[in-house]
């Protein structure tokens, strides 16, 4: 499957965010989408999820596909999570076939096992980034998008939480967009600007 991004446009108020912008989006890669703030990054993750609308331009689904939209696993930059439940409860609650027993198990990976019980107000910043991501990848789904998802993570973190995503993803294809390209070499490079690129 190919999820085509097709010469999209999208205006705010008379001020455009992107431009003429192409993508194919296919299954088993994986693609940073690095820009500075400001420059449309969340805006094309949001039009690829369906959340928005462009302007012009379309967003396609292409190849064997029976459904109308995507089901996607997603780190938002905002955490999104449930403040008064745990980890637990926060990364089982996205699919009614995940245990609790099986979100500790994939959370350990990421997470002491004495924080999947607690609030997760109650977590660091980046902890509460970790449980988004686990959230995210544990759905069975047709594409993994993770806007800026390792805000608040040390470098040791940060390389533990790609790896996890690698191994999670599998042949779903996986959209990032981050600030930095450490450890995300496997990554085809999406840049923003007058021309955009994919290297």
């Amino acid at each position: 499957m190919t999820i085509e991004v097709d010469h999209v446009y999208k205006s705010y108020d008379g001020k455009t965010v992107l431009s003429d912008f192409s993508l194919d989006i296919e299954s088993g890669k994986s693609y940073l989408i690095s820009a500075p703030s400001g420059s449309g990054k969340t805006t094309l993750l949001r039009i690829i999820l369906g959340l928005e609308k462009p302007d012009r331009g379309s967003i396609r689904l292409l190849g064997d596909y029976k459904y109308s939209g995507l089901n996607a696993g997603v780190v938002f930059q905002e955490d999104r999570l449930c403040e008064d439940c745990s980890a637990a409860v926060n990364t089982a609650m996205v699919n009614r076939r995940i245990s609790i027993t099986s979100a500790k198990e994939e959370l350990r990976k990421l997470l002491p096992s004495d924080e999947l019980d607690k609030p997760v107000r109650e977590l660091s910043g980046g902890m509460r980034r970790r449980v988004c991501i686990v959230r995210a990848c544990i759905i069975p789904s047709d594409i993994i998008i993770l806007d800026e998802p390792f805000a608040g993570l040390d470098r040791v973190n940060r390389q533990k939480a790609i790896q996890y995503i690698l191994d999670a993803k599998g042949t779903t294809p996986l959209v990032i967009t981050d600030h930095s390209a450490e450890g995300l070499d496997f990554c085809r490079k999406v840049t923003f600007g007058s021309s955009d690129t994919l290297s």
